[in-house]
């Protein structure tokens, strides 16, 4: 994004250079020209080349609809047939299958029937773990072909199962009997990747216990020291006394206990979730004992494994080989009645998994739970803990780490004079660089973490893997803010940096040029985790930023609305302002239109504010007959013209008349009933939207201020509420306009959320705007200062009231 050299501003009497607002930074103090924006392709991320989801299973994620992942090589290398219906019994238990393979070359997450069998009936088809993945699909990248079945084709094995499940973001993974510790695997080291990948891969994986033929105590001694939560079904046995045995696959009982006990699918979803909203990366196991009536007793079992068992090694089977080797041995040893008690567990075990899915889903869509789950102990788990609790305000939004290099003059710029006040361009100059964190997100919670009680301000936002976020969350954490909701994206997202800006400014601090990497938040996207925040935190606002895709503002803003949050919206930016009016065909828009509008809140400058009208009026907006009968009525009422000059002193009209600010409020008034227009220097415009039965169309105090238009019949609009707000203070030259902006809506939105009206809070929002203004911080500490004023603009009333 180019960012040019802006022309000066009056501000009472005096010139000013002033920057314009960048990317993900808000200011109070705006300018008369227009931002540039160059729009540039944005590459889609490598992951699209090389993982394919179906388009059942991105649509079920996208709507918190319970998926239940399947492994691939049950059918590719089993010995159980092609007939298990697996996803039949997922979808019968109100669950979408997602079949995890690898088709020709490609990690695909849910294939269909007619890509399985595809896959079973070729030639050649690997068995694919976590270390064969990049092979098998960077061979497909090139399109090599093996010499027998074309492009490569794999069976994911429960340990690739689960890399490509976590990658498309499924959280339950439903299957037969998970790998282990052969026996005598102290001596050999032949343990299951499996076992490694429940050490650091956030799956939920449903199985019979581990095969019965390893070495249970050992498999369970593995995944303890790797901080996998293991827990059996209790499957009507007492969990008291001597407490339940982990399974043997074809036996209920192994001889070994279970390290935890759950008692039902509820339990085993509140565990799951409280372990995604820890952030803890490991995966959980949960063993679900053989149907009682396809039970093999230990004792039958004991000495047929014996016998496959010796003779592997007396063969030489060993690794991938031994473990089908000693099935298939079992399976004679025992006339074949492992067969279908191996069949009957692997239903069992889907089937589960998609019932703790459906709750699972449930969970994230709402009400917290206490559950029980049994150990050594009972121990209490309240899935509403610190991390989840309810909150005032909620503010969905970027931040980023902040570089400022201001230019001091001399050095290879000298030649242009010791006067220079710019940088020289293609060179080195000598400046004065700080770094600092930023972001309008993070600037709006933390003003409104400033003037709030403690805890009733959360934001939700997401850094990368590396330094830069490291860095953001131990400042978020000394600010005071909760980073709970602050994700940092791992290593399955390779590509998301964490969110960086860079202004290079001359001598009087004006911007020369910036440089923003905001792609962390148009390329990542999880509305499914969105929604489980909205839902447990019950925010009374929720504030988004658009530095968030089209797609997921509009997500968040759907988030908000199911779980009766009251939206507010920051436009940021001219060309990201836009993204709250996409055009109306696109996918997932359509939100709605005054009395159940889009945002309840906006707080643009003057050219948000037209570029915003610009796209409302390109993408159709303005041509639907409900917004053309509300403006129709509110406009016939009001001369504008006489309006914007009983509203407007002096050089405050020519400002206003420039942009034709007041009918620009207007026509957007049916999608955000309320808008608060900062003018700069000139203050703010107050525009909105009152119902018929609104008091300030009775009260003698605000009639200057407002347009009755109930003689118009229109069953919901009662009339306009229009105000110009002056400026607090002069400020003639800023420290920093960083911050100003978003400054302004964190207080505004704080004071709303304590029942305060937005006439009695503007006032109090603006003088927060100049702390900021005449301080080096993108929020000025000095507004913590402000708690008591905005207290006493917002009354009494702790309750958010539906009229702003």
């Amino acid at each position: 994004m180019a960012l040019s050299r802006l022309p000066r501003v009056l501000v009472s009497g005096h010139r000013l250079l002033s920057r314009r607002p960048t990317p993900h930074h808000r200011q109070f103090t705006t300018t008369t020209t227009t931002l540039q924006q160059q729009q540039h392709a944005q590459p889609q991320p490598a992951l699209n080349r090389l993982l394919r989801i179906s388009p059942e299973v991105t649509t079920a994620l996208s709507r918190n609809q319970p998926v239940v992942a399947l492994e691939s090589t049950i059918y590719t290398h089993g010995a159980l047939g092609n007939d298990l219906r697996l996803e039949e019994i997922v979808r019968a238990h109100g669950a979408v299958p997602a079949v995890c393979g690898v088709l020709a070359g490609v990690p695909t997450v849910g294939l269909t029937p007619e890509e399985v069998a595809r896959m079973v009936a070729a030639v050649g088809v690997r068995k694919v773990s976590r270390r064969d993945l990049a092979y098998i699909a960077g061979r497909g990248l090139l399109g090599n072909n093996d010499g027998t079945s074309g492009l490569l084709h794999g069976g994911t094995t429960i340990a690739g199962t689960m890399v490509l499940a976590r990658l498309a973001g499924i959280r339950v993974f439903g299957t037969g009997g998970l790998g282990g510790v052969h026996r005598g695997g102290e001596s050999s080291m032949d343990v299951s990747a499996d076992l490694t990948e429940l050490g650091r891969t956030r799956v939920a994986v449903v199985s019979s216990g581990c095969k019965g033929f390893l070495d249970i105590p050992r498999t369970l001694e593995f995944l303890e020291t790797h901080g996998v939560m293991v827990a059996t079904f209790a499957d009507g046995r007492s969990v008291e006394g001597a407490g339940v045995d982990f399974p043997a696959f074809w036996a209920r009982e192994s001889g070994t206990r279970s390290p935890f006990v759950v008692t039902d699918e509820r339990e085993a979803a509140a565990m799951i979730l409280a372990q995604e909203q820890l952030g803890i990366e490991t995966g959980l196991l949960f063993a679900n004992p053989i149907p009682e009536e396809h039970a093999i007793p230990r004792e039958d079992m004991e000495a047929a494994i014996e016998t496959a068992v010796r003779e592997a090694g007396e063969k030489g089977f060993t690794g991938s080989a031994n473990t089908p080797y000693i099935l298939s041995r079992i399976r004679k040893l025992t006339q074949g009645r492992s067969v279908p008690a191996n069949k009957a567990l692997v239903q069992a075990n889907v089937a589960r998994a998609a019932k703790i899915a459906v709750e699972l889903a449930k969970m994230m869509d709402g009400s917290p739970v206490t559950v029980k789950t049994a150990a050594a102990d009972v121990l209490e788990i309240q899935t509403e803990a610190q991390d989840c609790r309810v909150v005032d305000v909620l503010v969905a939004g970027s931040v980023a780490l902040d570089w400022n290099c201001n230019y001091v003059g001399g050095g290879a710029a000298a030649g242009a004079g010791d006067d220079a006040v710019s940088p020289r361009l293609h060179t080195s100059n000598p400046a004065s660089i700080n770094q600092s964190v930023g972001g309008v997100g993070r600037n709006i919670a933390l003003a409104a973490h400033n003037v709030s009680e403690e805890g009733q301000v959360r934001l939700c936002s997401m850094v990368g893997n590396d330094s830069a976020g490291s860095m953001i969350l131990s400042n978020l954490r000394a600010s005071g803010l909760d980073t709970s909701c602050v994700r940092q994206l791992g290593p399955e997202h390779p590509w998301a940096r964490t969110a960086q800006y860079v202004a290079i400014n001359d001598k009087r601090n004006d911007l020369v040029l910036a440089m923003a990497d905001m792609d962390i938040f148009s390329k990542d996207s999880f509305p499914e985790y969105w929604n489980s925040v909205v839902a447990a935190t019950k925010p009374k606002w929720l504030v988004v930023d658009a530095n968030w895709a089209e797609a997921d503002i509009q997500a968040w803003i759907r988030a908000g609305r199911k779980h009766g949050a009251m939206i507010a919206f920051e436009p940021v930016s001219e060309a990201k302002s836009q993204r709250l009016f996409p055009p109306l065909g696109a996918p997932r828009t359509g939100l709605g239109i005054y009395p159940d509008p889009i945002a309840d809140i906006c707080t643009p400058n003057q050219y948000e504010l037209l570029a915003m009208g610009r796209a409302a009026r390109l993408n159709g907006y303005f041509d639907r007959p409900t917004w053309s009968e509300m403006v129709a009525v509110l406009g016939s009422s009001m001369d504008m013209n006489s309006r914007t000059r009983a509203l407007f002193p002096n050089m405050a009209l020519d400002h206003a008349d420039a942009f034709g600010i007041p009918k620009q409020a207007l026509d957007l008034l049916p999608y955000i009933p309320t808008i608060v227009t900062k003018l700069g220097a000139q203050g703010a415009l107050l525009t909105a939207l009152l119902t018929r039965d609104d008091p300030r169309l009775a009260d003698p105090s605000e009639a200057e201020y407002v347009v009755d238009v109930r003689g118009k019949g229109h069953p919901l609009v009662g009339g306009v509420y229009m105000r110009w707000f002056p400026a607090v203070e002069d400020v003639v030259v800023p420290v920093s306009v960083n911050g100003s902006g978003d400054t302004f809506m964190g207080v505004l939105v704080a004071g709303l959320a304590m029942g305060g009206k937005v006439e009695r809070l503007v006032n109090v929002a603006q003088e927060a705007a100049v702390m900021t203004l005449m301080s080096a911080e993108s929020v000025s500490d000095k507004v913590k200062t402000l708690k008591g004023r905005l207290r006493r603009a917002a009354g009494m009333s702790w309750v958010v009231t539906a009229r702003l």
